[in-house]
């Protein structure tokens, strides 16, 4: 002890004379802020765990990082395979900002992602510039800022880079990361020998699969391409006429002559995305996926006509064309110069799930057993879920990495290997995901009585209370049930894998006519959980069917049996 009688500490390790006496924070006499007592704890938590681990010969080194806390959860196998390609995960990063560069594709492997996709990169003679600025915050959230955007918009083409430095990249992160996975995204104009040329190159380099870009949404679609559907369609039929093609020796001269389009312009059409993925097939040995655009009326065509062309699965799906900002000026965000222009952009985040979802399901329910690299939404293990229950295999990231950063990757691991032990617990088939069933409560706090038919605000919760006390003066305190009162049995069955569950709602995913229109559903109130704030009247009042009817002076709902139909509007 010091002579103000608190201990001499280390403030390196926060040791002191004695070896196994830690200390920090106000008993050490120099904390002065609750962050500096917590950051105290998180070293003298280190100090520890290497103190504890010398007494056993163990040396675990002088640079901090300690254990995480360990449970059979951790020991979830989440590797899947697809097209004979194993990946640690099912997370990868999808082509785009989060791998701008190859020292930003090495950084997210460390960090524990299972696979990259390069962003998307073409050959020296169709290098671009991008403009500024080009990746902004969507506005499907309204005005919120920082982290946790519902969406974004970006108007960014391809890679500025060259094919070489990308090709020199793989080589590299291959050989460091010969367990992780790499795809290589590219992209060319509709010429046979540029796309065999690049597919070849990428092979050659180590890649272990391709992704054609075929779906950009946005500046390499319209390369070329006039933005007329009339235009596209009238050509399109001179083209296949029957005069023409006795009279010009070549269909593909002009096709490429007309479609000298990028990316949207050469996915939008099934017959450039059958005869694209011919020649892929031709050239290359590894998988190759096309990238699907979901600007089309319906993406089963184009994936059908991938898979004809001999691909080896589909990414679903790419961005959203969209516009996104409009100021009362008229102007737009992104604004490009002095003259404040911009274009339409492609969409991404959890705003474009639902049209993901749908992309994913329809081509896994018309394609079975097609592989499909999903893409639009993933956000966390759960929404990750949904995508390999709807049929995908492996599942690309970016917005989410956007809003926070590479580290997000623990989360999801984590969660999808709690998500797969979760469904072989059979004492917790209640749960909802890693969500435990919910209580009856009122706001937040467990209720003492229940069924009183009183509401919870005013006059009415001085007469509660009342009850209540009257309750306990009779006998004692009143219990209070709970489904965590006791600890849950936690046998577990066989654990499934990710391959296990790739697919298995599309049983229940199909056309509307198989709805069953003689199983309805009427709304009920649970007053004890009420609120009395009245939404659920007003929606169904001016939203619905005048089913629910609110009284002026108890603010109860109630609903009319033999008008509700069940809509579900006001369960919101």
């Amino acid at each position: 002890m010091n002579k103000w009688g608190v201990p001499e500490v280390d403030r390196n390790t926060q040791t002191t004379n004695v070896p196994w006496v830690f200390a920090g924070g106000d008993v050490a006499g120099v904390a002065e802020t609750t962050v500096e007592s917590v950051n105290d704890g998180k070293l003298a938590a280190w100090s520890i765990h290497r103190y504890i681990q010398s007494l056993y010969g163990n040396n675990v080194g002088t640079t901090p990082k300690l254990p995480m806390f360990y449970s059979p959860i951790d020991e979830v196998d989440i590797s899947v395979e697809m097209c004979g390609v194993t990946f640690e995960n099912p997370f990868g990063l999808a082509s785009a900002p989060p791998t701008t560069s190859g020292p930003m594709c090495r950084r997210a492997f460390e960090q524990g992602w299972g696979f990259i996709l390069t962003k998307t990169f073409g050959l020296d003679k169709d290098l671009v510039t991008n403009v500024s600025p080009r990746i902004v915050r969507g506005s499907t959230s309204g005005p919120i800022y920082g982290p946790n955007q519902g969406s974004f918009l970006n108007i960014e083409l391809i890679s500025e880079k060259s094919a070489a430095y990308w090709l020199q990249c793989i080589k590299e992160l291959k050989h460091d990361f010969p367990t992780k996975v790499i795809v290589a995204s590219i992209m060319c104009t509709y010429n046979k020998e540029d796309w065999v040329l690049l597919a070849k190159q990428c092979e050659d380099a180590g890649a272990d699969i391709l992704e054609l870009n075929l779906s950009c949404p946005h500046g390499m679609g319209e390369k070329g391409i006039s933005d007329d559907p009339y235009l596209h369609e009238y050509t399109r039929q001179i083209i296949n006429s029957h005069y023409l093609k006795r009279a010009v020796s070549s269909l593909d001269a002009i096709l490429q002559a007309y479609f000298l389009g990028m990316g949207l312009a050469c996915g939008q059409d099934p017959d450039i995305v059958r005869t694209i993925c011919s020649w892929i097939s031709k050239t290359v040995k590894i998988p190759f996926f096309p990238k699907m655009t979901p600007n089309i009326t319906d993406i089963r065509a184009i994936a059908a006509a991938a898979k004809e062309g001999g691909a080896s699965g589909v990414t679903a799906t790419n961005t959203v064309s969209g516009l996104m900002h409009m100021k009362a000026d008229g102007t737009s965000w992104p604004a490009i110069g002095k003259e404040k222009r911009t274009t339409y952009g492609g969409m991404s985040g959890s705003a474009i799930r639902p049209i993901a979802l749908k992309a994913v399901s329809a081509i896994a329910n018309q394609l079975r057993g097609f592989p499909i690299m999903a893409t639009g939404g993933i956000e966390s293990a759960e929404t990750g879920l949904a995508f390999l229950n709807a049929g995908a295999s492996v599942l690309q990231v970016c917005s989410a990495v956007q809003n926070q950063d590479f580290t997000v990757v623990e989360d999801y691991c984590t969660g999808l290997r709690a998500l797969l032990y979760l469904k072989a617990a059979k004492s917790l088939k209640d749960w909802d995901g890693q969500s435990p069933p919910v209580e009856k409560h009122q706001k937040g706090k467990p209720l003492l009585l229940k069924d009183t038919g009183l509401p919870h605000f005013g006059n009415y919760r001085g007469q509660r209370t009342k009850l209540e006390k009257d309750a306990m003066a009779k006998s004692g305190p009143v219990p209070v049930e709970s489904v965590f009162a006791t600890r849950p049995d936690m046998t577990v069955s066989e654990v499934p894998t990710v391959q296990d569950v790739i697919g298995t709602a599309l049983p229940r995913i199909g056309p509307y006519v198989t709805l069953d229109n003689q199983q309805q559903k009427v709304a009920l109130i649970d007053d004890d959980m009420c609120i009395n704030c009245g939404k659920c009247y007003m929606t169904c009042n001016d939203s619905g069917y005048q089913a629910i009817s609110f009284s002026r002076d108890t603010h109860q709902p109630k609903v009319n049996e033999d008008d509700c139909t069940g809509c579900t509007l006001c369960y919101r």
